[in-house]
């Protein structure tokens, strides 16, 4: 998706310009060359008659918005990657976090309800075992919605917390085919929260919004509806 995006094949081909096999041709160009949609069919042709020169050497182009690698923390000291099922050796970034979401809170707040997926979820959860325990940055709100959430690890202090049962009412979505992030996973968050009522749907790592997803959605909201 990310490189259909950056050559324009995708986008030019969504447009509506192009159809049928010349849109099929520019599609399968843009997933290898990163060309313009103008230049992608003299580029194929070109590919299949020479080989391509080495790019002589020079400064590094910065690496656009929408490639930068995102997190809420990171498991390594030197590199912006994270595992979910690793014990991490830091977790760099998550003051930061935590710093950003407080702020949020105290200027935009109150609010009634947060909502987490993936590594989200997991900083929900922790966000909300923080405002449990006495932390003024973080008060409570009224429920929390976790999707595709996970327990967090190697967070120290913060992960003991975790230990204990969450109070708040809190509505549980994942998929049983997730591969990112395992049902048993999200499971295992849900038993940290007293009377935590579990949505599932048969597909992956993604916040479902087929019908019977958005009837669950709505009865859970419907209890906090003044």
């Amino acid at each position: 998706w990310r490189r259909r995006d950056l050559c324009g094949c995708w986008a030019w081909r969504a447009s509506g310009r192009a159809s049928g096999d010349s849109a099929r041709r520019r599609e399968r160009c843009g997933r290898r060359c990163g060309a313009a949609p103008s230049s992608c069919a003299s580029a194929a042709r070109t590919r299949s008659r020479t080989q391509r020169a080495p790019r002589a050497p020079g400064p590094t182009r910065p690496c656009p918005p929408e490639e930068q690698t995102r997190g809420w923390w990171f498991s390594e000291q030197e590199a912006d990657v994270f595992s979910a099922l690793k014990e991490p050796t830091v977790c760099r970034g998550l003051e930061e976090a935590l710093g950003t979401v407080a702020q949020a809170l105290s200027q935009l707040g109150p609010f009634d309800g947060l909502l987490g997926f993936s590594q989200g979820a997991a900083l929900a959860a922790v966000v909300c075992a923080l405002g449990q325990a006495g932390d003024p940055r973080f008060p409570l709100p009224r429920f929390i919605i976790l999707v595709s959430g996970f327990c967090p690890r190697g967070l120290g202090l913060k992960e003991s917390i975790l230990l204990g049962p969450l109070s708040l009412p809190s509505l549980h979505v994942f998929g049983d085919t997730d591969r990112v992030i395992p049902s048993e996973e999200s499971v295992q968050l849900a038993s940290r929260f007293t009377g935590a009522i579990t949505v599932t749907h048969s597909g992956g790592h993604f916040i479902p919004a087929a019908v019977p997803q958005r009837q669950a959605y709505l009865k859970f909201l419907d209890q906090f509806a003044e």
